[in-house]
Parts: C-alpha cells; structure tokens; sequence
C-alpha cells in the first residue's frame, strides 16, 4: 500500500496537537503491513506517513501485539487482469485458499487458480 493513502487515513486520526491518537485495529495492521514490507529507510517510512519515530513506535507495538492476538487485515477482493468473473452476482463459496506474503487469497475456481499460478511463474 502506498504511504501517501496510509497518510491521509492516518489524518484522519490527528488531534489537535497533530499527534496521532485513537486509530482503529484494522488501521494500525494495515500500517504494520506496510511497514514489513518496506524496503527503505526507517526516517522515509515516518515522513511518508506523517509521523515521528516515538509515534510509529507505539503504532506498530500495539499492531504487533493485535497480529500476536490473532488479528487479521479485513479481506480486499482484488481484480487480476484477464480472468473474467462469473456471471451470477450471488456470493459463492470460496473453494481454494492461498496464503501468500501475509496475504489470504481465495479463488472459486480451479480455472482461476491456474491462471493466477501462469501469471505469478
């Protein structure tokens, strides 16, 4: 996720001192997501979101100890270019689940599976 998106839900959480104070649980994964994965600086991390070094520090504490506790980020449906949908706007049971980089995927078909496999090989 982009730091710029996280930023902006992040203000939404500053007081009037600009501490950030109060954020929600699925916010406060979604920053230690981020976190993991990125691959610069630490001082780039906390301009790009907008926060100090003591102020992500108790971010990603909290964060942590929600992932310890079994938290888990809400699940996205994400789109893959190429595979088409089904035609039936009903929800189907997911049939096949993928866990990869800390992230849960689940397809409906085999079909899509395979298609996904070709694409990630």
């Amino acid at each position: 996720m982009e730091l710029e998106i996280l930023k902006k839900k992040l203000s939404s959480f500053k007081g009037e001192g600009g501490r950030i104070r109060g954020v929600s649980d699925d916010l406060l994964l979604e920053v230690l997501a981020a976190w993991e994965t990125w691959g610069g600086t630490s001082k780039d991390f906390y301009k790009g979101i907008g926060s100090s070094e003591k102020g992500i520090a108790s971010m990603l504490g909290k964060a942590k100890r929600l992932k310890r506790n079994g938290s888990v980020m809400p699940f996205l449906e994400v789109a893959v270019d190429g595979v088409t949908g089904t035609d039936n706007p009903t929800p189907i049971n997911c049939d096949i689940e993928l866990l990869e980089k800390n992230k849960l995927i689940r397809f409906r078909k085999v079909d899509v599976l395979i298609e996904y496999l070709k694409k990630a090989a």
